[in-house]
């Protein structure tokens, strides 16, 4: 087999194009249609003609190259990854196409100051298109040396293989929108509804942020001056800039005034922000213009698969109703036939939460609950509870209602209507969690997205040290200003890895190869390359009893 597999590749490799044309140029195609084949090629593992690319691993062992695609290790910037203790180098055209040197990364321009005897040798020559189809279907680069047998050997005829190259050369070949010279331009977005107090909790932290960070432009300016190496420090480091895109009137103008002000002035990502609704608007001008969109204020995130741009803290709302459908799913005694009862009340909120129950429920195989939607404007009222009880008898009760469902608690304290597990959320409840009735709370479980406040302090203390004296920074249960801390934190993080690179895909590709961190909060921040909810769960919690309860971890992170 590993005889028949290796023929193959050399009939491939062996495939010639006409003398007059670069190998593998189709003049039939629009550069536009290349790049995209390209594109499909490197990050889906899809062939032009719609089929799988196949390829082999570890001498002879066959793959498709939908499962072993160019972007899982050498991501979507194309400038490589480090997992695990395995480095993954860069596969884009202006890396390729010079030679490889041995320690720091400098431009062609900074190492030809560099004294001779200073300079090292080559640990490849620059790759070729030629060559570097060999190394694609081979494995064997410039040098004759063979490449980690884990690489894939890709089978590619020369059309395709020449439409791969063209993509590749392509890839990260430019810095991207809002990289000047001496300068990285963001912006921020606060929409009109937005109070006072939660604008400037969220704008503070990152004006201040951006403030601190240019104030060691002078240390950075200083030392480029010295030394050969000073175009490489002068590149690593550049000065933030921070815009405020005010968005008014209602969620479907928003779209044209953002057009307008990237037109005017374009932004590498956007931190933070807050809106007075859903982040969907945002999220697409996002999404359509390829602009990182880094941990807004929000809880109303787009729930979706494919979304690329925007990274959430976590999936709000929608994600406690995920988690409380897999801790009710590990409930002994829980069977097919007991009722579970899910009282929904008519708003965003509510439905966010019955969506997210509904949809992690169906995928545990289980039986549709039984729905009751109140009112718009209404809250549960005691006595129909009480009746609704009567009635259905269910076995665990879900509460998608706000502070006007906890009087109505104090119903299900009779022996006839006690079920065995109320579901509440802490989002919509607030700080009337703390007074859900004593002779419940033993069966009252409330879905919590955050680290428990006794276990905060020692989290929150270097947020708190820089908000504190601001009164318009205020640390309270909306939990805006620590938020937007973490965001400073996580740019710092960020920073330190980018170097010159000032890529908007290699700043997500950054971003995803971090480590958990631990920040305030919540209870750990994960990520990896496409996940765009860094939170990934709850927990379910319970009030200990008297007028000064504490909230008692009931589970482990419950994880959506």
């Amino acid at each position: 087999m590993k005889a028949g597999i290796l023929c193959l590749m050399l009939l491939l490799c062996a495939v010639t194009t006409p003398a007059e044309e670069k190998p593998g140029t189709d003049r039939t195609l629009s550069q536009r249609e290349s790049l995209q084949m390209g594109e499909r090629i490197y990050r889906e593992g899809i062939l032009p003609s719609g089929e799988p690319l196949q390829a082999i691993v570890k001498g002879d062992i066959p793959v498709i190259g939908t499962a072993f695609t160019c972007v899982s290790c050498h991501l979507r910037s194309g400038l490589g990854s480090l997992e695990g203790g395995v480095i993954t180098p860069p596969t884009t055209g202006n890396k390729l196409y010079q030679p490889l040197y041995p320690g720091t990364e400098l431009s062609h321009a900074a190492r030809k100051k560099v004294p001779t005897y200073f300079q090292s040798i080559a640990h490849r020559p620059a790759y070729t298109d030629e060559t570097l189809a060999v190394v694609l279907r081979m494995g064997i680069d410039p040098e004759g040396q063979e490449l980690n047998s884990v690489m894939p050997r890709y089978f590619l005829d020369d059309r395709d293989m020449g439409i791969l190259i063209s993509y590749l050369k392509s890839l990260s070949a430019e810095l991207s929108p809002g990289v000047t010279d001496t300068t990285l331009r963001f912006a921020t977005i606060v929409t009109e509804g937005v109070g006072a107090e939660d604008r400037e909790a969220m704008l503070a932290p990152l004006q201040t942020y951006v403030a601190a960070r240019n104030g060691m432009s002078k240390v950075y300016e200083t030392r480029a001056k010295y030394g050969v190496f000073a175009e490489e420090m002068d590149l690593s480091y550049k000065r933030m800039s921070l815009s405020v895109w005010e968005l008014k009137g209602s969620a479907e103008t928003w779209r044209g005034q953002m057009e307008e002000y990237y037109r005017k002035e374009p932004v590498f990502a956007l931190l933070g922000g807050i809106a007075a609704g859903e982040w969907k608007p945002i999220h697409e001008f996002s999404e359509d213009h390829r602009i990182p969109c880094i941990f807004p204020i929000t809880d109303f995130p787009v729930i979706s698969e494919t979304g690329w741009y925007t990274l959430y803290f976590s999936r709000g709302i929608y994600q406690e109703g995920e988690a409380v459908a897999h801790h009710l799913a590990r409930m002994a005694g829980l069977s097919a036939e007991n009722t579970v009862l899910q009282i929904v009340q008519n708003s965003r909120e509510g439905r966010a939460l019955q969506a997210g129950f509904e949809s992690a429920w169906q995928d545990l195989g289980r039986r549709e609950p039984l729905t009751i939607t109140l009112p718009e404007g209404e809250s549960v009222a005691k006595d129909f509870l009480l009746r609704l009880m009567e009635k259905s008898k269910p076995a665990v009760i879900l509460f998608w209602a706000d502070t006007g469902a906890v009087p109505a608690l104090e119903k299900l304290t009779q022996p006839a209507a006690r079920p065995q597990r109320i579901y509440l959320s802490s989002s919509l409840l607030k700080q009337s969690l703390w007074t859900v009735p004593e002779p419940v709370r033993d069966i009252a479980f409330i879905a919590y997205p955050y680290r428990l406040p006794q276990e905060e302090a020692i989290y929150s203390k270097y947020a708190s040290g820089l908000l504190r004296g601001k009164k318009s920074m205020p640390i309270n249960d909306r939990r805006i200003s620590t938020r937007m801390y973490s965001v400073t934190r996580l740019m710092t993080e960020t920073f330190l890895h980018i170097q010159r690179n000032y890529y908007r895909d290699y700043f997500l590709d950054v971003i995803s190869m971090l480590t958990d961190q631990l920040y305030p909060d919540y209870v750990r921040l994960s990520f990896g390359p496409g996940q765009r909810y860094a939170s990934k769960g709850c927990y379910m919690v319970q009030l200990t009893q008297g007028p000064k309860p504490e909230l008692v971890r009931k589970s482990e992170w419950v994880i959506y």
